[in-house]
């Protein structure tokens, strides 16, 4: 049995960049990072642009102008002004080649011929110049950089419609146990829901990682190798639920073995998820979740995220982490370290009732774990703790 930190620092050493491209049309391509710089190829904006409401002017020595005529957003049309002639225009709309200023409509007063601005006015005032954002032939964004939802907008406004970013994994979930069924069917005795593939799926999505299959499996030794066999051979990272510890029919580390999966550690000190197992075979990592869904959960956020970030090759592997204040009593018991389902609100911390490793009531309502390290016995109202945050 290993420690917290050097689990964490086995699945950071084995992890592995995919390195791998592919090409998303942009709409969908939201998550994902540039594989390759990407170049305009066209200016942006693409004509000097109105920046505001008003008047473009050809300007001169005196406050009046004379109006000849208007320019709205989307006119082709390209009015010649004289000095001290101006035309009505409007934001986005092209400037005049003429024009070299634009004064805003609430500085001007106009009798519907000729118009009067409150004061002079600097040259290109109140104009985005061509190119403004990024220029022919200029890197748009570089390569390395996480498509954000205004990342998209501004490649679309460049008129991109397809972008190389890399690959993410392909992820398999396989659940184990008799017990199982699907929601949705009669709950007879013995049985109950199997929610765990779920909540993975929903965990995987929450983070933008959509490549995922589904795999059930009985509690068969043949067919639990089978199933690992057909995941393996077909993913980048497989997830397992259940079927780790040492029971009877508790056949997943047995088949892993069989399979020449390659152990990196099996069982870390800590509380929920002792029984966690991490390996490889080539180069898809396998993770042996417990099959408890508190404690499964614990173990995708703390473990499971890293190698996703790592195969992504991000730089920030971890979920966020800071200290803050506890607003609860919690006495810990045994001497693992604990991670504790939570609620943090700015810097306060309230550890919740129901740490129980088969409950999920709790882990609904938290949106942070509390670490309690192998030292502390018991946590009080005021200590200061760590706490990480979960994404939301």
């Amino acid at each position: 049995m290993i420690s917290i930190s050097e689990a964490i620092s086995i699945v950071k050493k084995h992890g592995k960049p995919l390195l791998k491209e592919t090409i998303k049309s942009v709409e969908k391509a939201g998550g994902y990072i540039l594989f390759k710089n990407v170049v305009s190829s066209i200016n942006m904006p693409p004509f000097r642009q109105s920046a505001m409401d008003g008047y473009a002017l050809h300007v001169h020595d005196s406050l009046s102008y004379n109006l000849i005529g208007e320019v709205k957003a989307g006119d082709r049309h390209q009015p010649v002004l004289k000095f001290g002639e101006a035309v009505r225009i409007f934001t986005g709309a092209p400037v005049p080649d003429s024009a070299n200023a634009v004064m805003m409509q609430e500085k001007v007063e106009s009798d519907g011929n000729s118009i009067t601005i409150a004061h002079q006015i600097p040259l290109e005032h109140n104009i985005r110049p061509l190119g403004e954002q990024v220029k022919t032939g200029d890197i748009a964004l570089k390569k390395g950089t996480k498509l954000t939802p205004a990342a998209i907008g501004y490649l679309i406004s460049l008129g991109i419609t397809e972008v190389s970013v890399f690959k993410k994994p392909n992820i398999a979930i396989v659940t184990t146990g008799d017990e199982l069924i699907e929601a949705g069917q009669d709950l007879t005795y013995g049985k109950i829901y199997e929610s765990n593939s779920k909540m993975l799926l929903s965990a995987l999505y929450n983070l933008k990682f959509y490549d995922v299959t589904l795999y059930k499996v009985e509690d068969d030794y043949s067919k639990t190798i089978e199933t690992l066999d057909t995941a393996i051979g077909s993913n980048d990272l497989v997830l397992i639920t259940g079927g780790i510890s040492v029971g009877d029919y508790d056949f997943v580390g047995k088949a892993l073995k069989e399979l020449g999966v390659s152990e990196l550690f099996y069982k870390v000190k800590q509380k929920p998820g002792k029984p966690l197992f991490f390996g490889k075979k080539a180069d898809t990592q396998i993770f042996a979740l417990p099959g408890n869904p508190a404690a499964a959960l614990s173990c995708f956020y703390v473990y499971v995220y890293i190698a996703l970030q790592k195969m992504m090759n991000r730089e920030d592997l971890e979920l966020p982490r800071n200290m803050a204040k506890s607003i609860s009593n919690f006495e810990k018991k045994g001497d693992r370290p604990q991670f504790l389902k939570a609620i943090c609100n700015d810097d306060n911390v309230e550890i919740l009732e129901g740490q129980n490793s088969s409950m999920l009531q709790t882990f609904a309502l938290s949106n942070a774990l509390v670490y309690a390290p192998e030292d502390v016995t018991e946590i009080e109202k005021g200590d200061i703790i760590e706490v990480i945050k979960l994404p939301v």
